[in-house]
């Protein structure tokens, strides 16, 4: 592998690096598409804590975002499905 795929590896495993972004990844596997509001109440978190968490999420391509009026609904990609599979292999 050369570097730029071990700094690719690097950024999306730092984007699942959290408790609470494997648990975003986990409802977002169960109930699709939600927005942050969403996300809190089936949570019980703060909305500004998940929305950092998001963002990570985001950046390291495990979730995408669409936009619905003045709402942000979140998904998971297939990278965030297949990282979410690897990380339930670890249990």
């Amino acid at each position: 592998m050369d570097k730029k795929r071990y700094q690719d590896l690097e950024r999306i495993l730092k984007g699942a690096g959290s408790h609470w972004r494997i648990q975003i990844m986990d409802t977002l596997e169960k109930h699709s598409e939600l927005s942050v509001m969403e996300l809190a109440e089936h949570l019980s978190a703060d909305y500004r804590t998940l929305s950092e968490h998001l963002r990570k999420l985001s950046i390291a391509g495990l979730l995408m975002k669409r936009h619905e009026g003045a709402s942000v609904r979140h998904a998971l990609t297939e990278r965030g499905k297949n990282v979410l599979k690897f990380c339930r292999t670890l249990e």
